[in-house]
Formats: C-alpha cells, sequence, structure tokens
C-alpha cells in the first residue's frame, strides 16, 4: 500500500521549492542587472525634476547622495534632495569639499553627544560663545534644507553600488557623501553616476546646459577634459 505526504512533508517541500526558486530569481537578476538597471532610470527621473524645481523655485538644489564606506551589494545607500535658503554656488574644488564635509558631519556627530554650555542669565558671552554663534548664523544663511515633492523624495536602494563624479572631481565618489548640483539659472554639472550590480554597469550621463540625463548600459569613461 502507498503512503502519500503527510502535510508536514508537503509544508517542508513548499518551503524548499520557495528558496530555490528565490535564490533562482537572485541569481538571474544579478546576471541581468534588473535593480541596477531599475534604480539607474529611477535616479534619471528624480534628477530631471531636481532640474525642473531649481529652474521653477529660484533655488540651487542638490541630490545628495549618502555612500556606504564598504564597496559591496549587501550594504544600503540612502539619496535625497536639498535646496539652499539662499544663493549657493559649487565648490571648484569638490574633492576637497566633499573631505570637509565629511569631516563636518563626523564633528556634528561628536558635539551632539555633548551638552551644550547655557548662560546663566547674569552671565556675559565669552569672545568663544560669541564667534561659535557668528559661526552657526553664518551656515545657516548658505544651509541646504530637505527638499521633497510627490516626483521627489529620499531614498534607499540595496543590492547596487553608486559613484558619482562631477565636472569639479578627478574621480568618482564610492563612499561617503556626494552630490550634484542643479542652479536656478536653468543649468546643472557635467556628471556622470554609475550604477552597478555585478557585472552590469549603467552609465547616466548628465547634460549641464538642459539637464538632459542619458543611460548608457556600460560603465563610460570620466572625460578629462
Amino acid at each position: 500500500m502507498r503512503r502519500g505526504f503527510t502535510l508536514i512533508e508537503l509544508t517542508i517541500a513548499l518551503a524548499i521549492v520557495a528558496v530555490l526558486l528565490a535564490a533562482t530569481v537572485m541569481g538571474v537578476g544579478a546576471l541581468t542587472g534588473t535593480k541596477a538597471k531599475a534604480a539607474a532610470a529611477e535616479l534619471a527621473g528624480v534628477m530631471r525634476s531636481l532640474y525642473d524645481t531649481a529652474a521653477l523655485t529660484g533655488k540651487t538644489c542638490r541630490l545628495v547622495f549618502d555612500l556606504p564606506a564598504e564597496r559591496s551589494e549587501d550594504q544600503s545607500l540612502k539619496y535625497m534632495a536639498e535646496c539652499a535658503t539662499g544663493d549657493i554656488t559649487a565648490a571648484a574644488d569638490r574633492d576637497q569639499a566633499l573631505k570637509d564635509a565629511n569631516r563636518e558631519r563626523e564633528r556634528a556627530s561628536k558635539e551632539t553627544k555633548r551638552p551644550k554650555r547655557i548662560l546663566r542669565e547674569d552671565e556675559q558671552p565669552s569672545l568663544d560663545d560669541v564667534m561659535h554663534r557668528e559661526k552657526d548664523r553664518v551656515e545657516a544663511a548658505a544651509r541646504f534644507a530637505a527638499f521633497t515633492s510627490p516626483e521627489i523624495q529620499p531614498h534607499q536602494l540595496s543590492g547596487i553600488q553608486v559613484s558619482v563624479w562631477t565636472q569639479h572631481q578627478r574621480d568618482p565618489v564610492k563612499h561617503g557623501l556626494a552630490y550634484l548640483y542643479f542652479f536656478p539659472q536653468g543649468f546643472t554639472e557635467r556628471a556622470q553616476v554609475y550604477v552597478q550590480q555585478g557585472k552590469n554597469v549603467w552609465t547616466l550621463a548628465v547634460s549641464p546646459l538642459t539637464g538632459r540625463v542619458k543611460i548608457a548600459a556600460e560603465a563610460l569613461e570620466v572625460p578629462r577634459s
């Protein structure tokens, strides 16, 4: 007499099939780069929307990439949009500006853990207190604030790697902060954003005069002229 499968055996068999199917889908995705391709299209749309936003609002805006320290597809990365409260231009030496921004972020992170000194009512501020206040005032005048719209939302990407190059950099930024600026006069920086999954790479080439983004299914060389 033949014995059929029990409910427990069927459940285990279905679980094994589900795991094998998921592994197959992930493997095919890595081979074809489906996540990278979708992320490239998503970023292209965000860039175009931010270009239009800067032109319509008359404010300098930027796309901020927060890239993980380790180059691994297991790590997730974040991007978000910001617009300035005043007139701001991009630094001519982006490499140094990014180093300073990352150092400032580390310093700010440490300072948030320290309680700020509170002056008593009868206490006069020291020269150091006055200098810190003035520094905060100047920084606030040139500060970027988070910007969101239905088309532009902070997002987190996983399963891919991103590198960002602009005309003010020597090489693409692969970890830490990276910026792509959009100006109210209706132009942006010459830039290339690389989106990679496995051996598959898509390059987003940004036109500085029109903000148009072309997507190439290859890793384009960084322009040197």
